[in-house]
């Protein structure tokens, strides 16, 4: 070879291999699969592009070479790689020709989570994930919701809350609890302060600003009695779905013949259990029917997607294992036939009747539904103490809520494929 080509070849291969990215593996190799997520968070805040490796050893992150974000990785234990442009490029090549596809992520999402005031803060997983990734959020609840301030963010996060203004249908057990009957007396407060008389009609409007703003475009997330709750409330909206136990009267006789199913997220054709002894909104949940399993034998399935033609499902689905342990809470997960068919199914037990992932689309936005409390607690009760995380660094389950906060930051062009 010509001496003068083979020593361009030979500075070219030494330029190019200065000019390196950095990828956070998401497979098993990584440390702390959680606070990779944070990682890519940073990135994003500081402007550093980054690239979501749909599918590629299990939903990894290719990063623009910058110092700050090496730093943040070996300060927070996130195992990354620095790779060359040629390496870079070889990653392509495999990703072009596999089920896997490259999402680019534009801006860091505008993250709000509904929380009441009196709420413990260990109380709702996804704060948890939240904290320990060190991803930024603000806290809202019905005053900010009623007053738009959900215009503010990009994704909104609903856990364990009930918005059908019948205090989580913890009367049975616990009515004569300090912290119950704190609760009552501040939703009741609230409901005063906006002009409702009721709670639950207080409850029915927060539930219509929130259907209104994932119609206009927002990212709903939600979790545990959240999921069924809202959606109750939606159907229910102006009618009176409450004992006299909870707001002084008494139930409307017609309640169920006036739902109105059009108007809810994701579930259909279920019928109410308004009995304030009986620890359960309606016909929907399958915690008694999963509870018969018993924790060794409980786990859910993620399902495969496409991702070059169904990048969204393959987005939310991203983890470095397709079985994931299942876990309980007030909702843990809803009968199938109760789904409307516009709902895509991103995880089940195999065989079973009951769904736990789910995902669809309303108006210009999106809404995930992931039933159960805490993927690291089998089943939460309440006064249990906080699941740490650092004992959980690569749980699948909270990876599943990471993968949505995320979701929004995605290239909205790539979303409409």
């Amino acid at each position: 070879m010509n001496r003068k080509l083979f020593m361009s070849i030979a500075i070219l291969l030494i330029a190019l291999s200065l000019n390196a990215d950095i990828l956070i593996p998401m497979d098993l190799s990584q440390t702390n699969h959680l606070k990779a997520y944070g990682v890519a968070f940073y990135a994003l805040q500081q402007q550093v592009p980054v690239k979501w490796l749909l599918n590629y050893r299990g939903g990894s992150f290719l990063i623009n070479e910058s110092v700050s974000v090496v730093n943040i990785c070996n300060i927070r234990g996130v195992r990354f790689e620095t790779v060359s442009s040629s390496a870079v490029g070889a990653i392509m090549m495999e990703i072009q020709s596999a089920n896997m596809e490259v999402m680019v992520l534009e801006k860091e999402p505008a993250i709000a989570v509904y929380i009441p005031p009196n709420a413990l803060p260990w109380d709702d997983a996804v704060s948890l994930a939240l904290d320990y990734a060190e991803i930024s959020y603000d806290k809202v609840w019905d005053e900010e919701v009623l007053n738009g301030k959900l215009n503010d963010y990009d994704w909104l996060h609903l856990h364990h809350e009930d918005f059908t203004g019948q205090y989580g249908k913890f009367y049975g057990s616990f009515r004569n609890t300090t912290w119950y009957q704190n609760d009552v007396r501040i939703n009741e407060a609230m409901a005063a302060k906006l002009g409702f008389q009721k709670v639950w009609q207080l409850k029915h409007a927060v539930a219509d600003k929130i259907r209104d703003y994932v119609m206009n475009g927002g990212f709903l997330f939600a979790m545990c009695g959240a999921i069924d709750t809202i959606d109750i409330a939606l159907a229910a909206k102006g009618v009176d779905i409450c004992d006299a136990v909870f707001d002084g009267d008494g139930i409307d006789p017609d309640y169920q013949s006036k739902l109105d199913f059009s108007r809810t997220f994701a579930f259909e054709n279920f019928t109410l259990k308004p009995n304030p002894y009986e620890y359960e909104f309606s016909d929907l949940d399958a915690s008694d029917y999963v509870r018969l399993k018993g924790a060794e034998a409980d786990f859910f399935q993620l399902f495969d997607f496409s991702a070059k033609y169904d990048p969204v499902p393959t987005m939310l689905t991203q983890s470095h294992t397709n079985v994931v342990n299942g876990f309980l809470g007030q909702t843990t997960s809803i009968f199938k036939d109760k789904i409307k068919k516009s709902v895509i199914i991103l995880g089940e037990s195999p065989g079973q009747n009951d769904a736990k992932y789910m995902h669809g689309n309303l108006g210009k936005g999106t809404f995930t539904f992931y039933g159960g409390h805490d993927p690291e607690d089998y089943q939460h009760r309440i006064g249990d103490p906080e699941t740490i995380l650092d004992l959980h660094k690569s749980s699948p389950g909270y990876r599943l809520i990471l993968n949505n906060v995320l979701f929004p930051a995605a290239e909205k062009k790539q979303l409409k494929t």
